[in-house]
């Protein structure tokens, strides 16, 4: 499993706003974690709403995303530093997994997709020797 972020939200300058007034771009943390038959992939993003998360695989491509419900309250910000807006995590999947019997559960602020990976199809430990 290969990891590439895209993301939904773009950063925007205010006027002469010092740097802690930037909206900075948008996206959820993502750790993954590798067991005897998966990789677990726990998204953190706290105050959001189960039904508007999106799992997508296409190909080789897995994508999470999250859209805010329309009117979705936004203040005019005095200092923001967690946003709980929309966003996009775009990750490769290799053969290895089953996308077919991918799986996610919602709580307590963590989104966590598992990944099974196919029995037998585990893909070889390399050791890589730096010159």
């Amino acid at each position: 499993m290969h990891y590439n972020q895209s993301c939904a939200a773009k950063g925007n300058h205010h006027g002469n706003r010092s740097p802690l007034f930037i909206r900075s771009m948008q996206r959820a943390s993502v750790n993954i974690y590798k067991t005897d038959n998966s990789f677990e992939m726990l998204v953190f993003a706290p105050g959001r709403i189960k039904e508007h998360f999106q799992l997508n695989v296409k190909g080789q491509q897995l994508t999470v995303s999250y859209s805010p419900p329309e009117g979705f309250s936004r203040p005019e910000w005095i200092q923001r530093e967690y946003s709980r807006g929309g966003f996009s995590r775009t990750f490769t999947i290799d053969e290895s997994i089953d996308s077919s019997t991918i799986s996610a559960k919602y709580a307590d602020g963590v989104l966590q997709v598992s990944l099974p990976i196919k029995a037998g199809e585990e893909m070889p430990q390399q050791e890589i020797v730096i010159n």
